[in-house]
């Protein structure tokens, strides 16, 4: 009896397959190696493994090879410098969009979005982030406040001085000069409603 048909699909055993790969791979170098004998035929043979393992055959240079299929099928030159150019920054654009995604999602789950697929090692990881950044903003925050409260303390203290500086005038103005005396009280009560507003600005909250 012949063999019967073998279904082609993925063998899920990893033992077998890896067995299946080795056999499988063994013969067909071997059949390119003959066929490149007994019909002086050019090829070139590239397997990669599922680990990323290369394994290869070539009767000829595998490079001369590679370019002659590319001239026979209208791709570009891979020796041209124009195309290592245009290589460049293709790979350059694709590292570009991974780091634009990686950012947008690191950035939706800082908001608390896109989170349901992030295990206990990533939430704790993110919870730790959101802490040092929301210390960070509070540390900035009283800093602000401190300066602010400081310079309308400073400020009133300017506007006290200028004060008694006012009054020590008054009173060394004639009591008849009716007038002097009232621009100068005037400047007084001015200055002591700026100053009571400059007091009540510091009480900012943090």
């Amino acid at each position: 009896m012949g063999r019967g048909k073998v279904e082609l699909k993925r063998i899920e055993n990893p033992t077998n397959r890896q067995v299946t790969f080795s056999k499988r791979r063994n013969g067909l170098l071997k059949k390119a190696f003959e066929l490149s004998i007994l019909c002086d035929a050019e090829l070139a043979l590239l397997i990669f493994s599922s680990s990323g393992k290369v394994y290869q055959f070539a009767s000829h240079d595998m490079d001369r090879t590679v370019a002659k299929y590319r001239r026979e099928v209208g791709l570009p030159d891979s020796s041209n410098p124009q195309f290592r150019t245009m290589e460049f920054w293709r790979s350059e654009i694709e590292e570009l969009k991974r780091s634009i995604n990686t950012l947008e999602a690191r950035q939706k789950h800082l908001s608390g979005e896109d989170i349901l697929a992030l295990g206990m090692r990533e939430l704790k990881q993110l919870e730790r982030q959101l802490k040092v950044g929301v210390e960070r903003v509070r540390s900035r925050k009283r800093r602000i406040v401190s300066d602010h409260a400081t310079l309308l303390k400073r400020k009133h203290k300017q506007l006290q001085e200028e004060n008694t500086h006012l009054q020590k005038r008054l009173k060394e103005l004639d009591d008849g000069n009716t007038s002097s005396r009232g621009e100068i009280t005037s400047g007084i009560l001015q200055q002591r409603i700026v100053g009571e507003d400059l007091l009540n600005d510091t009480d900012l909250p943090l």
